[in-house]
């Protein structure tokens, strides 16, 4: 298996003072997803949950909706020229009758830790059609519930508290019990793993819960979102304009710059109660 974390000597000036330390860092391996045996895409990632990372991916792009079409998720042996196993390349199996992806889903280029929609065939391919609505869910968060979740999420972190450098994804009920918690370098993957856990749990639709994320809020992330049945999603930072867009147009509940009793909410402010009076 990968290693979450690597060390390295690092030179190190404080103050003026110099020293030499080991540093732990957040790693970064390819991970190639086939379904099928056939190559689909390759993402950077923190390794770890990799199966809930292929399984959320694909859920992601609409090929997966429930757990039981999915035959089987396997590290694929042979990866390297000598016959060993990297565990850097992960076969998602479906089971029969499930279609496969389509070819135009196939990446031109790899997809960085940093953006889940690079090389992208075309821009119409990437609002994907969602299997749930989530504009009735009927989610109801009151506002210091909320307040309370980046903290809840920073405090589950372990490995950034190793290395400072991963983002992190949490799912967590409206009364703020945390469901399920991801870590890794590119802020998609964490979403992935959490919305893979929940497929491969069977608890897809993700009705009456809150995604809350370590960093900005992304039209990838409410995409993801969406195609799980989250109704609201929350960052500690910015969301971008086609974020709000997606998440207004979706009936999606979109909060930024959550931190301490301080947010905006963006879109579907019905579900924050109670609303504080102006």
């Amino acid at each position: 298996m990968g290693r979450v974390t690597a060390r390295r000597r690092v030179l190190r000036i404080r103050d003026g003072v110099t020293s030499h330390r080991p540093d732990t860092l957040a790693a970064e391996e390819p991970m190639e997803i086939r379904v099928g045996g056939r190559a689909l895409t390759v993402t950077m990632r923190t390794p770890g949950d990799d199966f809930d990372l292929a399984a959320g991916f694909l859920v992601s792009e609409g090929v997966l909706h429930a757990a039981d079409e999915v035959a089987g998720i396997r590290y694929c042996a042979g990866a390297t020229a000598d016959g060993g196993n990297t565990y850097n390349v992960v076969d998602v199996g479906l089971a029969p009758g499930v279609a496969a992806p389509d070819a135009s889903l196939e990446r031109n280029f790899y997809t960085t830790s940093s953006c889940g929609l690079c090389g992208k065939a075309s821009l119409d391919a990437v609002r994907t059609s969602a299997a749930w609505s989530v504009a009735d869910d009927p989610l109801r968060v009151g506002a210091k519930d909320l307040a309370a979740l980046p903290e809840r999420l920073r405090a589950a972190q372990r490995v950034f508290d190793s290395t400072g450098g991963l983002h992190a994804a949490g799912l967590f009920t409206a009364d703020g019990e945390m469901l399920c918690l991801r870590e890794d370098v590119g802020r998609h993957n964490a979403v992935d793993k959490v919305v893979g856990h929940a497929l491969r749990s069977g608890l897809l639709p993700l009705r009456g819960t809150v995604l809350m994320v370590s960093g900005r809020a992304s039209f990838e992330l409410v995409q993801k979102a969406l195609m799980a049945g989250i109704p609201m999603l929350a960052a500690v930072s910015a969301p971008s304009s086609l974020a709000a867009d997606l998440a207004d147009e979706n009936g999606l509940t979109l909060v930024g710059f959550l931190r301490g009793a301080s947010m905006n909410v963006y879109t579907g402010t019905e579900r924050l109660q109670p609303l504080p009076v102006a």
